[in-house]
């Protein structure tokens, strides 16, 4: 049994978190940081929680959260979450930061997309990045993993059998992506307000969102290629769920049954991918671990189509499943069977 604290406890990606620690055999959480006064309840800050755990949302330090705790999940929000990893590290804790500030190697780059400086550029080029299905050799002896969001594991995970393989040229790739609500976290804004995206569908960050030199990095690491692509999201009046459709140009004449053949052989072994002959849709991985992914070729070009829960596969499961791989426990633990 190992001990567990999760940073920044009052949003949706903590929640799925909780609920899938709830059910894990292994893993005990004994910590939660939040910045509320008076130490709620997590049943207050999250009531469908209410009888399933007893434990109290608390502004603690890192030295106070380490005694608690071996493993911290970091879910505070980018920029805040790098001025407190070192801390936790120093600490003798391992840490799976579930934002975005060790997932860029380069910290021009950070700079260039996030806004601000880097503070803890030293790790960058060594942090491992948590998509099990790539990197499980370089995550399971790290102390500190970048945990992929939920557009990117969407992506990279369509992409790389295609890319890896050579079936596909490695430029002029277009992802045309569609999240849920739930995607934009919990904090309020403007454009998540029922008023203003039910009944509403609309693109965002065109050409400027930061998942896009996310995408190009990892998937030229992993396949030795220079990558790029032209990644366009889109807010859908939904609670969950991503679904992105990809078009690449291949390298030489294939089939279908080719390509689902190579899909299934780059992805054998890998528990939480399904490569499916029918076209998937964003309710078959609902409250699941699964990345679905199919592919098809239309005209000359190549379709990939996948889809992924956002706040599971996309954020919490993935996570659970570094969590696993660094504590020695097989992946799927605590996350099959997968449901509500």
């Amino acid at each position: 049994m190992i001990n567990v604290g999760i940073l920044g406890a009052t949003g949706y990606t903590a929640l799925e978190l909780i609920r899938i620690i709830v059910n894990h055999p292994k893993v005990k959480l004994t910590a939660l940081t939040s910045r509320q006064e008076g130490a709620p309840h997590v049943s207050t800050v999250h009531p469908s929680l209410t009888g399933r755990i007893d434990i109290h949302c608390e502004d603690l330090k890192p030295s106070e959260v380490a005694k608690r705790a071996q493993y911290v999940f970091c879910a505070l929000p980018h920029v805040a979450s790098m001025a407190v990893v070192p801390e936790y590290l120093a600490a003798g804790c391992r840490v799976i930061d579930l934002s975005a500030d060790y997932r860029l190697t380069d910290p021009d780059v950070y700079a260039q997309w996030y806004g601000h400086v880097h503070t803890d550029p030293t790790r960058l080029a060594s942090t491992p990045y948590g998509l099990p299905e790539l990197f499980a050799d370089r995550i399971k002896p790290a102390n500190l993993v970048a945990n992929p969001g939920c557009y990117t594991s969407t992506s990279i995970l369509a992409l790389a059998p295609a890319i890896c393989g050579g079936l596909v040229e490695p430029t002029g790739i277009i992802i045309d992506a569609k999240s849920g609500v739930s995607g934009a976290g919990r904090t309020p804004k403007l454009n998540t307000l029922f008023a203003e995206c039910n009944e509403n569908f609309s693109a965002y960050s065109v050409g400027t969102h930061r998942h896009m030199p996310e995408i190009e990095q990892v998937l030229t690491t992993a396949s030795g290629k220079s990558v790029e692509v032209l990644f366009t999201p889109h807010l859908v009046p939904m609670d969950r769920g991503i679904l992105a459709t990809i078009y690449a140009k291949p390298t030489r004449s294939v089939t279908q049954e080719e390509l689902l053949d190579e899909y299934r052989r780059f992805y054998e072994g890998k528990p939480f991918i399904r490569v499916v002959d029918h076209l998937p849709a964003t309710k078959d991985c609902t409250y699941t671990n699964f990345c679905d992914i199919t592919v098809r070729v239309v005209k000359g070009r190549i379709v990939i189509i996948a889809c992924l829960d956002n706040l599971i596969k996309g954020a919490s499961g993935v996570a659970i499943q570094n969590l696993n791989l660094m504590a020695g426990f097989p992946e799927t633990m605590g996350l099959l069977p997968c449901g509500k």
